[in-house]
């Protein structure tokens, strides 16, 4: 119950409006903890629209993973929620969503000269299940990648580990509209995130121009 209540108070302060989030999440040992003791077995981001007038979401993430996965992997999941202009959208939601896990520890000791070891997976969603049609509740049942990241890579000791850096980790979420190709999508997520997004839309396209020229998948 007090997970609901903080959730929905954070529904409230946190949008984004370009169909991309960064989740920063804290005291992420406290939650490891609280989720394999089954005390918080799942956190929630904030929700955030993928437009001013577009379908709001958020991420369910299971530290100690759910399902079939528990105990061996990190899961993650996309939740579709009840917004103010879904008599406006196309329903079922069927967008490519793409989660990274950013590799912190790259990028702070070397910057852009070594390759970065985000760990990235993606998942369409399944068009007939309850998941992804228009909520007729506060919120749908969340749907996505049950074995995201292997607890063995994550749970590395703290002065090798990748991911998690002064107790905090970042996940990057993309939602698909225009159908990028799954080659650009690890480019996308290496992006200067500091950058304008019309910036980094720029970037992109001329990506996806030098790779149409070089005739690269």
């Amino acid at each position: 119950m007090k997970q609901q209540v903080e959730y929905g108070n954070q529904v409230t302060k946190h949008h984004i409006l370009d169909g991309t989030v960064i989740w920063k999440i804290v005291n992420v040992r406290e939650k490891i903890y609280d989720a394999q003791s089954e005390r918080q077995t799942s956190i929630y981001s904030p929700a955030f629209y993928t437009s001013t007038t577009g379908y709001k979401l958020c991420v369910r993430l299971y530290l100690n993973g759910d399902g079939t996965a528990r105990g061996t992997h990190i899961s993650i999941f996309l939740v579709v929620l009840r917004g103010q202009y879904d008599a406006l959208l196309q329903w079922p939601f069927s967008y490519r969503v793409s989660f990274c896990l950013v590799d912190q520890r790259t990028m702070l000791e070397s910057g852009e000269i070594k390759q970065t070891k985000h760990i990235i997976e993606s998942f369409r969603p399944d068009t007939r299940s309850i998941s992804f049609q228009r909520p007729c509740s506060s919120m749908n049942i969340a749907s996505g990648i049950p074995k995201f990241v292997s607890l063995v890579d994550f749970n590395q000791p703290l002065e090798t580990n990748r991911y998690i850096i002064n107790d905090t980790i970042f996940i990057k979420v993309l939602i698909d509209f225009i159908g990028i190709p799954k080659s650009m999508i690890y480019f996308i997520f290496n992006l200067n995130c500091g950058l304008p997004i019309h910036i980094q839309q720029k970037l992109i396209d001329e990506e996806m121009e030098r790779r149409k020229a070089q005739n690269i998948t």
